[in-house]
């Protein structure tokens, strides 16, 4: 199976240890992925400002992907709803599409609506499959237990996302089992970390962070599983200041699934008190 890779902006710039994880295990799969150099912002920022200049940078990711005969296969959370919101957005709205296209035609691209949008979730669960995966684990986590956080933009709203069930989701939880490792799912494991509201109201977010780790905490997790990056940036980078320490490793689903698989944790970018955790 080949996919689009598509990025985003905030992984290279701030978290490029989950595009290196990601390639790395998405390789050791048999997963063959090919880089779009004219992939652009997914239009996120704008969702909420210029709906018009949302759809254009969306439709015209979607309008390369097709261009490319590929599916697009997303690490960001972010970018994986709002490349799905614009999808369904353009394939039900006709005018929207076409008035989308009459400006892409100036770049010879067209959204027809064959474009597919996956996350790397799906991919591993659904493309790969947890069979294949228990399979090439040569270093099992037996022992390690993981707690689970999804994230908003992965699950809701439901019928556009359709990556689990947003109630009760397992995919991640299965993921994890597949790897030896023990999945623990705390009370909260289905609540936002907070980071939407920095620079906005810190002390909420904070509080947010701080009741997410404690909840985790008291359910038995030595280590946080994490598959967006704006979440993970939130774990890593502001318990100190919401909990005085980082008191929780936390990993992204690409690196602990590595790790398993027997990559080694320097080129899946694990370092510091995560390497401890799983030590």
């Amino acid at each position: 199976m080949k996919y689009a890779l598509f990025l985003g902006c905030n992984i290279p710039a701030r978290l490029p240890e989950y595009e290196t994880s990601a390639r790395l295990l998405l390789q050791r799969l048999g997963i063959e992925l090919q880089d779009i150099a004219e992939f652009g912002c997914c239009g996120y920022p704008l969702r909420s400002i210029d709906p018009k200049a949302f759809l254009l940078l969306s439709g015209r990711n979607l309008a390369l992907a097709e261009r490319e005969g590929l599916e697009i296969l997303v690490l960001c959370q972010c970018c994986y709803g709002t490349l799905r919101k614009a999808k369904g957005i353009l394939d039900e709205d006709l005018d929207r599409r076409g008035e989308v296209n009459r400006i892409l035609q100036k770049e010879g691209l067209i959204y027809t609506g064959v474009a597919r949008v996956k996350h790397l979730l799906q991919v591993l669960y659904g493309e790969v499959g947890l069979e294949a995966i228990k399979g090439e684990v040569s270093r099992g986590l037996e022992g390690l237990c993981v707690a689970t956080h999804y994230g908003c933009h992965a699950l809701r709203p439901s019928p556009l996302m359709q990556l689990d069930d947003p109630s009760d989701p397992r995919i991640l939880e299965d993921l994890i089992a597949a790897t030896g490792a023990r999945a623990i799912a705390g009370q909260k494991r289905l609540d936002c970390c907070g980071a939407p509201l920095l620079g906005v109201d810190d002390e909420l977010s904070m509080g947010m962070l701080r009741r997410k780790v404690e909840d985790s905490l008291k359910a038995g997790a030595e280590v946080l599983c994490v598959a967006c990056p704006y979440c993970q940036l939130q774990f890593e980078k502001m318990q100190p200041k919401a909990l005085g320490e980082e008191v929780l490793p936390a990993v992204l689903i690409s690196q602990l699934v590595g790790l398993a698989l027997g990559l080694s944790p320097g080129d899946l970018g694990i370092k510091g008190e995560r390497l401890r955790a799983f030590c």
